[in-house]
């Protein structure tokens, strides 16, 4: 069973600009170039790509901003399709990297295999969800990932990662370590049980009383669309903060100061801090500067309101830092990728928090 979520890229027209522009193909949306674009609708086609060069691995590019022009390839993955294998306990999704994130577990709950419908409304592409571990409302991915399938850049063949092998954390993976600029996704496996059961264990869904999937489905996407702008009307890139994860004595610190500040468990040792709280907190939310401001809905997105610079960006994010790191002593790191022209690049804060 397969079928198709993404309208077809203008290959040709792509290929034939000198300087293929990088604005329509990241949602934050800065006016940037490359030198180069390869759009792979197959994965074979990685084999014929001059991997001593400088290249870039690009989804949806909705956590990816360009804030100079690449002085190298940028490999858009959009290959295709969807076959289901049906197991004793479960149903075993192998879904092309280049598929759309929410058309996919729009489509899991049509066919009645729900268990991915707290992940909805996610941008992004199948590809890019292992990379990040994207999470949402009490679930991450890791929970369904059978394995990851990908082009071993150092062997030139396709190499098949058990969930273990990808080392998965918060908002973590191999990917983003030991094989960065190593492994290119190309497939991911999704094991989803036939056991259906909600989880309901984040606030706004905690109010549902025995609800379909299709009812957490539409809560989630409820909640989203109320707290998140929509890119296709206002460039931004989601979460730009990772939460801070701290130690238990840290967050018990910041209590004492700020009772309300929200936080969870992790594990025995730490706890993770709302990062929007904390900017919301440290007075700056619907901040701007120039054209890039601190959404007024929620201060954990930051927003292009139509011609931002990557100057404006990068003060923004430093102000941001350095605000949080003043008020409550907590650093925070930007979960969104940063491309300039060499390759990615961090600003400010290097570790998770203080």
């Amino acid at each position: 069973m397969s079928y198709t979520c993404l309208p077809e890229i203008e290959e040709n027209l792509i290929e034939n600009t000198t300087l293929p522009a990088l604005q329509s193909h990241h949602t934050f949306a800065l006016d940037t170039h490359c030198d180069r674009m390869t759009i792979i609708h197959d994965a074979q086609q990685l084999k014929d790509v001059d991997f001593s060069q400088p290249f870039c691995v690009l989804g949806e590019g909705s956590n990816t901003i360009f804030t100079d022009s690449y002085r190298g390839v940028v490999l858009v993955i959009a290959n295709k399709g969807m076959r289901i294998e049906e197991l004793n306990n479960d149903w075993l999704l192998h879904c092309e990297a280049g598929e759309n994130w929410h058309e996919l577990v729009q489509h899991t709950l049509s066919l009645n295999m729900p268990g991915l419908e707290n992940l909805a409304l996610i941008p992004g592409n199948v590809g890019a969800a292992p990379v990040q571990n994207i999470g949402a409302y009490g679930v991450e991915l890791a929970q369904f990932v059978d394995y990851v399938e990908g082009y071993n850049i150092a062997t030139g063949k396709t190499q098949k990662l058990s969930a273990s092998q990808c080392e998965f954390g918060y908002r973590d993976s191999v990917f983003k370590h030991r094989l960065k600029g190593q492994f290119i996704i190309t497939r991911v496996g999704l094991r989803v049980s036939k056991s259906w059961q909600p989880n309901l264990s984040y606030g706004p869904l905690q109010q549902l009383h025995e609800p379909t999937p299709q009812q957490v489905f539409e809560a989630v996407v409820a909640v989203r669309q109320s707290k998140l702008p929509d890119p296709k009307e206002l460039a931004n890139c989601g979460s730009f903060f990772k939460n801070p994860i701290l130690s238990v004595n840290t967050v018990k610190r910041l209590q004492t100061l700020h009772p309300n500040i929200p936080c969870y468990d992790v594990d025995q040792r730490h706890k993770k801090v709302a990062a929007g709280w904390l900017i919301e907190q440290a007075g700056l939310k619907g901040h701007a500067i120039g054209d890039i401001a601190v959404h007024d809905k929620q201060a954990l997105v930051l927003v292009n309101r139509g011609k931002g610079t990557p100057t404006q960006l990068l003060a923004m994010i430093e102000h941001v830092q350095r605000c949080v790191l003043t008020k409550f002593g907590v650093a925070l790191e930007h979960e969104v990728r940063l491309m300039g022209a060499n390759g990615e690049y961090h600003v400010g804060a290097a570790h998770e928090g203080a």
